[in-house]
């Protein structure tokens, strides 16, 4: 375990559109974007605990990756998973079933040859709570309080980023204020202005309760009722959702209220005009938080050419937990591994 303080920042500061899934042929560690290979690695997953400082927060992070860092050996690509607003990080990304499939996206993309990363934002999970709701611009704050610690021990110094559903806004917002330190980003399940959202209409009509309090009820049924609320809740198995569940309520029935406050009545929080890296956008087609015409109006505002929107079908809100899941796994991969262009 490794603890980092803020000021070690100061020493290391520094076209068209597509809609569908894309058949794209298996790339090779030679012709890949960041150097990654779509094959399975080989080996044993490694992994280790750090934490970062955002002003008197301690902030934990989560590093897995094939096999131990070796010092002068080539840093691998490093991918970054921010967590959504009702679960902490290694509930979100590292799930592990006891004899089942795999719903870690963490040991996914290790295997993948990826130095994958994630952090608990201020109040949830692991890391401390300043108090605050925890909007989505506190999780900004985080994301630029953590991205010293992984320069430093990655040797990276930009990194591939992932958020669903409000972590996709974050890690959006992110890439819009630091776009020295995103490579590719990857936005799954998320919401830009939320015209139309099935899902955002219920936080706004409850909106007096969300501000009440920084904090609001997230017990066992509201977290069950994520695989519900959109319908075709048999597109998730019950056991995920009751491991799910086990492992989430060891932090307790709360958690911050202000992604939720923010994407009912504070959307847009992202010009898409000022997101300079390639971008990937997956949507479950029966999501709730969003519609097409929602997220394909910030697609078209993207200034990137190298950006892809994909349907995922048979899909809702959460893709990373439903059994059709290896279909963003499938995705994300060779959006991550895309050739670099050769001609300009």
């Amino acid at each position: 375990m490794k603890s980092y303080e803020l000021a070690r920042r100061d020493l290391l500061a520094a076209g068209g559109l597509g809609i569908g899934i894309g058949l794209a042929a298996r790339l090779t560690p030679a012709n890949a974007q960041g150097g990654a290979s779509v094959q399975a690695a080989q080996g044993a997953i490694w992994s280790q605990e750090y934490w970062a400082q955002k002003g008197g927060v301690k902030l934990n992070l989560f590093r897995k990756r094939m096999d131990a860092p070796a010092a002068g050996a080539q840093p691998l690509p490093v991918l970054f998973l921010v967590h959504g607003s009702s679960l902490s990080s290694r509930s979100a990304y590292d799930l592990t079933l006891p004899g089942g499939d795999t719903y870690s996206l963490m040991d996914v993309f290790a295997r993948k040859g990826f130095d994958v990363w994630t952090m608990d934002h201020d109040g949830y999970g692991r890391s401390g709570s300043s108090g605050n709701s925890s909007d989505i611009m506190s999780g900004v704050e985080d994301l630029k309080a953590a991205t010293p610690v992984v320069l430093a021990e990655t040797g990276r110094t930009k990194f591939h980023m992932f958020g669903e559903s409000s972590g996709s806004i974050r890690a959006a917002l992110f890439a819009q204020l630091m776009p020295e330190r995103v490579d590719r980003l990857v936005l799954a399940a998320s919401t830009y202005k939320g015209e139309g959202a099935e899902e955002i209409q219920r936080r706004r009509d409850r909106i007096g309760e969300l501000r009440a309090n920084p904090r609001r009820t997230r017990d066992a049924a509201m977290i069950q009722s994520i695989f519900t609320r959109d319908g075709h809740p048999t597109i998730y198995d019950p056991a995920m959702v009751n491991a799910l569940v086990t492992t989430e309520m060891n932090f307790g029935d709360t958690i911050p209220a202000g992604t939720y406050v923010d994407m009912a009545v504070n959307l847009p929080l992202v010009d898409p005009t000022k997101v300079k890296s390639p971008v990937l956008m997956t949507r479950g087609e029966w999501d709730g938080n969003s519609t097409d015409d929602d997220l394909l109006e910030f697609f078209r505002h993207l200034p990137n050419g190298d950006r892809q929107y994909v349907i995922l079908p048979n899909t809702a809100h959460n893709q990373v937990f439903t059994k059709n899941r290896q279909l963003l796994w499938y995705t994300m991969q060779n959006f991550l591994a895309a050739p670099i262009p050769v001609a300009s």
